[in-house]
């Protein structure tokens, strides 16, 4: 798939040469790096797939709200990706909500292996953090993207971005049982 179907199904009313041809750029200059993103916020694949699906498909709905310049582009593209994870995860939190009103569910069975336990907890621990702490923090350690440019793609100060960090990391270390104060 590349950005060229993406935009030619969707801005129809603008005129079709410009509008395909940014919108197919945007996708090929874009996708790989919100794909990862999106990877390290969802639990599969396929959603990181979905994610960046709906991402490209808001973009064609409205090109004209695209800011202009690659770095601006980028920041844009994540904010809105960000933004529908966050959506996402409300909605799933809610549905939750709702299933454990309605009945008691037993725990699910967990695979012995401790590689698989100890990477479950930790995919646990990030998904009960908000999405844009989720991001800061993937952004930044496993990334390696810089405090700075963090800033930069989600329209932050640098120290706003520090203070996801840290609030962050202590909400791993205590959703891991490393923060307890006993």
């Amino acid at each position: 798939m590349d950005g060229q179907a993406i935009a030619m199904t969707v801005a129809v009313d603008q005129p079709p040469g410009d509008v395909a041809a940014r919108l197919g750029t945007l996708f090929d200059v874009h996708h790989q790096r919100l794909f990862r993103l999106a990877r390290r916020l969802s639990r599969t694949s396929e959603d990181a797939h979905d994610l960046v699906q709906e991402t490209f498909l808001r973009a064609a709905r409205s090109p004209g709200s695209i800011p202009a310049g690659a770095s601006h582009e980028e920041a844009w593209l994540v904010r809105v990706l960000i933004n529908i994870c966050r959506d996402r995860w409300r909605q799933h939190a809610v549905r939750t909500r709702a299933r454990l009103n309605g009945s008691v569910e037993s725990e699910p069975a967990f695979d012995p292996e401790p590689h698989l336990i100890a990477q479950s907890l930790v995919r646990q621990a990030l998904q009960s953090l908000p999405p844009r702490r989720r991001a800061i923090l993937l952004m930044y350690e496993i990334e390696g993207t810089t405090i700075p440019a963090i800033a930069r793609l989600l329209g932050v100060t640098p120290v706003t971005v520090r203070w996801h960090l840290s609030i962050g990391r202590r909400e791993m270390a205590k959703a891991l049982g490393r923060g307890r104060d006993d």
